[in-house]
């Protein structure tokens, strides 16, 4: 989605509470994997191999997205 920020259009991903959200860079307990707890400016996600639970910001955490995992597709 696209919005409009002054002269500059920001690209914000679909991101929704219950994603899985796999990063390019490996959390220490070696988990690429973390659940989405809460979405808006910043994110709460929780590591799926430890459990342990961050705050990060959008701009940043969509950086180091490689990809998302929806839970539709894993209920099909």
């Amino acid at each position: 989605m696209k919005q409009p920020f002054g002269k500059m259009e920001v690209r914000r991903m679909d991101v929704q509470v219950g994603d899985i959200l796999e990063m390019k860079k490996p959390h220490p307990c070696g988990s690429r994997r973390f659940l989405v707890l809460r979405s808006g400016m910043d994110f709460k996600i929780r590591c799926t191999g430890c459990g342990h639970e961050v705050m990060v910001p959008r701009v940043k955490a969509e950086k180091n997205i490689k990809k998302i995992i929806r839970q539709e597709q894993d209920e099909k």
